[in-house]
């Protein structure tokens, strides 16, 4: 039954690579389009109905690109669609969300401090809410504000801000910042997949019937363009921000992720701008430079909350590990060789928050991050770093059989978390 915590790792890490690979490609060929867009250029031999060119030398070779507004006089004979690259990003993201936030809710998503919730509740919030966030934003963009892209986009921060402190209401602060994360990302690859390409579908449909496209198509695939532009930033931040407890820890979490994504207009109205050679607007590093700094501010504010439950709140899965043969000299292992780093005041030298925000002081903290602790600790040296508290291999062994013992009394549907 152990072998499952190594085996369900593994897929975790598999289904991270393709996040990563996958967003790359996404972003990648947003930023590459949205450069090349905006760096078109009029030519005095352009064909009809083209709106600019660029010429580009990558690789060894040049490359020629024109753009039509609308579309071209006739349908291509090869068109290669930019689609998959977002589906597969928000595929295999949905799939982490499910394997790390929901299979592990009782630890990473609900935080029994802030809202008394069963982890099916949890998960049903989780759920719905990113459903529900592309409806809202998709009727703000069909009901008027499409002529007021500004408006919009001011509305559209609101909104998102409002789901920060939403979800910080009611979830740890990681799964805060991965929530809304998540939100936007949804936001954008429904913009994709229910906006853009099928705009795109009924341009080329009209081509093959030798019919002339109608340009709002091609206006209204633009605005949902743009605004994908502008969240790619943030939701990277977000995406990467569990690897910070300064950032998802903190009591002002929500603010934090409301200041990225101001920074993330500010250096994409850098790029956008000089990228169109419309000028050099030097206003925005300092903007970002002020905005960063008041983040960093802003994570030293107050409490750092707790991702951990109290002693008396031990769950069913935690008391298993509890009372497994070996737990008292795992935790005195665990007690001496790690919580001078991972405490609530810790006092190694140089470590001013533990790190990911685990503490590993009491029964409860111990058996909650059993497993993290089993994988780093126990079945590689991952943890402690460098081995800076020179933890012996019997001490390492110990741990290992603690924590098989505790899964071979595990039932099968808590293995898992």
């Amino acid at each position: 039954m152990y072998e499952l915590s190594i085996m369900w790792d593994w897929l975790a890490f598999a289904v991270r690579w393709l996040h990563v690979i996958t967003a790359i490609a996404w972003i990648g060929s947003s930023f590459y389009f949205i450069a090349l867009d905006l760096g078109l250029r009029k030519a005095d031999d352009l064909p009809e109905g083209a709106h600019g060119e660029e010429w580009q030398v990558h690789g060894g070779g040049f490359y020629h690109v024109r753009k039509y507004l609308v579309a071209p006089a006739a349908m291509p004979e090869h068109l290669t669609w930019f689609k998959w690259e977002s589906y597969s990003t928000w595929l295999s993201g949905a799939a982490m969300l499910m394997i790390v936030y929901w299979a592990g809710g009782e630890l990473y998503l609900i935080d029994a401090n802030k809202a008394d919730l069963a982890l099916w509740q949890g998960i049903l919030i989780s759920a719905l809410s990113l459903a529900v966030g592309w409806i809202i934003y998709d009727w703000l963009c069909k009901n008027g504000l499409k002529n007021y892209p500004t408006a919009l986009m001011v509305i559209l921060f609101a909104l998102l801000v409002a789901m920060g402190w939403g979800y910080n209401q009611i979830f740890t602060g990681r799964a805060m910042m991965l929530h809304l994360g998540a939100f936007t990302a949804t936001i954008m690859t429904a913009n994709v997949f229910f906006i853009i390409m099928p705009n795109q579908r009924i341009v080329v449909a009209d081509l093959q019937a030798g019919r002339k496209p109608d340009p709002k198509y091609g206006k209204i695939a633009k605005l949902r363009s743009t605004h994908n532009n502008y969240l790619t930033l943030p939701v990277v931040f977000l995406m990467l921000s569990n690897h910070y407890p300064l950032a998802f820890a903190s009591e002002y979490n929500w603010l934090i992720a409301a200041l990225v994504f101001l920074m993330g207009v500010t250096i994409r109205h850098y790029f956008n701008t000089t990228h169109a050679r419309a000028g050099n607007p030097i206003w925005t590093w300092p903007a970002t430079v002020i905005l960063f700094i008041l983040i960093m501010w802003l994570s030293t504010l107050g409490g750092a909350g707790s991702d951990t439950r109290e002693e008396a709140a031990l769950s069913e899965r935690q008391m298993i590990f509890a009372n497994a043969a070996g737990f008292e000299e795992a935790q005195d292992i665990i007690l001496g060789r790690c919580s001078m780093c991972h405490a609530a005041e810790p006092v190694y030298d140089g470590i001013r928050r533990a790190p990911k925000n685990v503490h590993l002081e009491t029964t409860a903290d111990i058996t909650a991050f059993a497993k993290q602790i089993y994988l780093q600790s126990g079945r590689s040296t991952a943890m402690p770093p460098a081995n800076v508290t020179w933890m012996e291999e019997d001490e390492r062994r110990a741990i290992v059989e603690w924590y098989r013992a505790a899964m071979d009394d595990m039932p099968l549907r808590l293995a898992l978390n």
